[in-house]
């Protein structure tokens, strides 16, 4: 199960190279060439999505990107470490961490955060627009989207 291990710094400018070394990987790995594009503006999706929260929550770690190749699919996993972010749907959004007090926040930062939610919303709408087998985990320790996509039958001469 051979796999690449990306990290990156959380800045938009990484989101290209992130997108390109994807899909080369998926290609090499064997993913049909009519999926790739779906592959790429998929990656591209999960990478801005990740870049997006780790600068509206002021992280300075790397989004980290993991592609394998494994035996009949091809996968990757797009994590980010906003820690407790509610999963698709919860109408809560994003719980507030025990360490913050509960008091309301300036106009500004709320309105940053209502549109880095409303970002990241959209994204997750786009990415299951395009990747059939699609998982989204939140918990204590961050954010992952797992995406995968079966690869192309060999061709036996």
């Amino acid at each position: 199960m051979p796999t690449v291990e990306l990290l990156f710094s959380a800045l938009p400018e990484h989101v290209r190279t992130a997108r390109l070394v994807a899909a080369a990987v998926a290609r090499r790995a064997g993913v049909d060439e009519a999926v790739l594009d779906e592959v790429r503006l998929a990656v591209g999706e999960a990478c801005s999505r990740a870049v997006g929260l780790h600068r509206a929550g002021g992280l300075d770690r790397p989004v980290r990107v993991v592609l394998t190749d494994e035996e009949k699919k091809f996968s990757i996993e797009v994590g980010d470490e906003i820690p407790g972010r509610a999963a698709p749907g919860d109408a809560d959004g994003v719980p507030a961490r025990a360490d913050e007090p509960a008091s309301h926040p300036e106009p500004s930062s709320a309105q940053l955060s209502e549109d880095s939610e409303e970002e990241s919303e959209m994204g997750l709408a786009v990415i299951s627009g395009l990747v059939d087998d699609l998982e989204v985990i939140a918990n204590e320790n961050g954010g992952l989207i797992r995406m995968s996509w079966p690869l192309a039958p060999a061709v036996v001469s």
